[in-house]
């Protein structure tokens, strides 16, 4: 008889018998590209945290803007910053500044 678990969430997982599991191992198993990682490699694991260092190291900017500005660029949405820092350029560019 198969077991079934249920989630938080209330979905129900129906989990593999005995011999469903022992076939799934077997299979893997037998596959070279997806062999079990060992002991020693299992070490030398290190959780990757945060953001991938930038290739241009930005400095911090405080500057003060009035607060119809500042709600315009944020609701342009994620990344909003980085399309501030792209107009800066652009007027550097044209030489508006």
């Amino acid at each position: 008889m198969q077991k079934m678990i249920k989630t938080r969430a209330g979905r129900e997982i129906i989990l593999p018998t005995s011999e469903e599991d022992a076939s799934i191992t077997t299979t893997a198993l037998s596959d070279p590209d997806a062999q079990p990682l060992s002991d020693a490699e299992l070490a030398r694991l290190r959780p990757a945290r945060g953001r991938p260092p930038a290739t241009i190291k930005r400095p911090m900017l405080s500057m003060r803007v009035d607060p119809d500005v500042l709600a315009y660029l944020r609701a342009s949405g994620k990344g909003w910053q980085t399309k501030v820092n792209a107009l800066l350029r652009q007027a550097l560019e044209r030489g508006d500044m």
